[in-house]
C-alpha cells in the first residue's frame, strides 16, 4: 500500500521543539497535556500519527472512524494554521517514528488501553535513553488508575459504590478548564506543513454522516425522561465525540452536575470501565469472571449472519443491527438488547458481538465496548444475572410501543417479506439457562 510522505522531520523539529502528540483528544480547547506543553515551553509543535500498527488491521477501507478522525484534524489544522503554526501529521508506526526524531521533550495525554500502554512504556524508552522527557498527563476521564479505590485500595469491581465514591471525592477542581486555546502563540511558527488526504492513507469516505460537535442542554436536562426511546432524540450523541476527544470531558462533567445526575452517572460509567480496563487488561480477551470461560458456546455462522445484518424475526434486534449498519450509531437501550440477544438467545460468544461492534461502531471504545458486553453476557463485574434473559418482544412493548423505530429501520415488518423468528424466545430462554448452569455449577 501506498504510504503518505511526510515532511522531512529535521526542517520541522530541533532540540529546542516541544512536541505535543495528540491522541484521544483532538481540539484545542480545555487540553490537559497541550496546557502543559505551551504553558511550559514556547516552541511547541502539534503531531498526530496515523498508527499503522492500527490502521493496517481494518478491514474496510471506508471505516468511519479513519474519516471522522481526518475531519476532526482538518478542524484543528485550521484553527493552528490560524495561529501561525501547523499540525504536523505523520503515518507509520509511532514506535519507529519516535527513533528518528529528535525533539527536546514530548507532550502527550495517558491513553488506558493495553496496546497504548505497551506503546507508550516502548516510546518512554527510546526518548529517555536520549534523555528527551516523555510527560502524560490525564485528560479522557476524571478519575484514573488508583485515584477511586476501595478504603483497603483494591479497586472497585461493582459500579454503584464506585460512584458513589467518585461522587464523594468529586471536588470543583477536578473538572477545571485547561486554557490551552488561550496560550496557541507559543506554537512553533511554521508554514502549513504537508496534509495527507483519506485516500493517501490508504482510506476512502464512508458516506455516514457524523453528529455536531454540540452540546444540546435541552437533551441534556431531559435525559432521564427519555434516554431509553429510541424513537426520540432523546441521548446527547457526544459519544463519538468523548471517543477522541473532539469534547472536552471536564466541560461535560460541569454541565452535568448541574443538569441532570443520571447524565452524570453515564459519564462515571466511562470512568468505572477505563478503571476496570488498567486494573484488569485480560478482560479484553477473557471473561472478568473466569468460570464463565467455561461456557459451551453454539456459534453459529449463519446465525451469527442473520444478527449481524438485522435478520432474526425479532423487529427490535433487527433495527438495532440496520441502524448500527447503516449509520455507526446504535441506541443504548437497543445495544442492550441486542447483545443479550446475541448471548442469551444464540448462544454466540459474546467476543463475536464484541468485536462485530468493533468494527461498526463509531463511537468504539474497547473499555466501554468490552464492560457492555460482558455485562450483556453475564461474564463481567457488576454484570447483569446470568438467568437475566431480555424478552424482545416486552422490551419492544416498554420501550418502542408503537413501532416508531422498528418502522425506521424495518419497513417491511408485518408483511410476508420479513423473516421469521430465528428462534423462539420460550426454548432459548431455556436452553442458554441450562448451558450456563452446566458451565458454572453452583455459581
Amino acid at each position: 500500500m501506498k504510504r503518505f510522505v511526510n515532511d522531512a522531520p529535521e526542517t520541522v523539529i530541533d532540540k529546542h521543539t516541544t512536541l505535543f502528540w495528540f491522541r484521544r483528544d483532538l481540539r484545542l480547547q480545555d487540553n490537559a497535556g497541550l496546557y502543559h506543553a505551551l504553558n511550559e515551553n514556547t516552541s511547541v509543535i502539534p503531531v498526530f500519527i496515523f498508527d499503522t500498527e492500527i490502521l493496517d488491521k481494518l478491514e474496510d477501507k471506508a471505516d468511519a472512524r479513519v474519516e471522522f478522525i481526518h475531519q476532526s484534524l482538518m478542524h484543528l489544522q485550521a484553527e493552528i494554521t490560524a495561529a501561525g503554526s501547523s499540525l504536523y501529521v505523520i503515518h507509520g508506526n509511532p514506535v519507529e517514528i519516535f527513533q528518528t526524531l529528535n525533539p527536546q521533550s514530548v507532550y502527550t495525554n495517558q491513553d488506558y488501553e493495553p496496546y497504548a500502554r505497551k506503546r507508550d512504556e516502548q516510546v518512554n524508552e527510546i526518548l529517555t535513553g536520549r534523555n528527551i522527557a516523555f510527560k502524560t498527563f490525564k485528560d479522557q476521564v476524571i478519575f484514573e488508575k488508583e485515584e477511586i479505590v476501595k478504603d483497603d485500595g483494591k479497586p472497585y469491581t461493582v459500579y454503584t459504590p464506585y460512584s458513589r465514591k467518585w461522587k464523594s471525592t468529586l471536588l470543583s477542581e477536578h473538572y477545571k478548564s485547561f486554557p490551552s486555546e488561550m496560550l496557541v502563540d507559543h506554537f512553533k511558527k511554521t508554514k502549513p506543513l504537508t496534509f495527507p488526504s483519506l485516500s493517501d492513507l490508504g482510506f476512502e469516505p464512508s458516506g455516514i454522516s457524523f453528529p455536531e460537535r454540540k452540546i444540546r442542554q435541552s437533551i441534556i436536562e431531559h435525559y432521564h425522561e427519555h434516554r431509553d426511546i429510541p424513537a426520540l432524540e432523546g441521548t446527547s450523541r457526544l459519544s463519538v465525540h468523548l471517543r477522541f476527544g473532539t469534547v472536552s470531558i471536564r466541560k461535560l462533567v460541569q454541565i452535568a452536575h448541574k443538569k441532570n445526575e443520571k447524565w452524570l452517572n453515564e459519564l462515571i460509567w466511562r470512568d468505572f470501565y477505563q478503571m476496570i480496563l488498567w486494573h484488569f487488561p485480560q478482560v479484553v480477551t477473557k471473561s472478568f469472571k473466569p468460570a464463565y470461560d467455561r461456557i459451551q458456546w453454539r456459534n453459529h455462522p449463519e446465525e451469527f449472519r442473520a444478527w449481524c445484518e438485522g435478520r432474526t424475526g425479532y423487529p427490535i434486534v433487527d433495527a438495532g443491527m440496520r441502524e448500527l449498519n447503516t449509520t455507526g450509531f446504535m441506541h443504548n437501550r437497543v445495544r442492550m438488547i441486542v447483545a443479550s440477544f446475541l448471548t442469551k438467545h444464540l448462544l454466540i460468544d459474546w467476543r463475536w458481538g464484541e468485536a462485530y461492534f468493533a468494527k461498526k461502531l463509531l463511537d468504539y471504545d474497547l473499555a466501554a465496548n468490552n464492560g457492555g458486553w460482558q455485562w450483556a453476557a453475564g461474564s463481567g463485574c457488576d454484570a447483569a444475572p446470568y438467568f437475566r434473559v431480555f424478552n424482545p418482544q416486552l422490551q419492544t412493548e416498554k420501550f418502542d410501543p408503537e413501532f416508531k423505530y422498528i418502522k425506521k429501520w424495518v419497513p417491511e415488518y408485518g408483511t410476508p417479506t420479513y423473516p421469521k423468528v430465528i428462534v423462539d424466545h420460550a426454548f432459548a430462554r431455556n436452553r442458554v439457562l441450562n448451558v450456563y448452569k452446566e458451565a458454572l455449577g453452583a455459581e
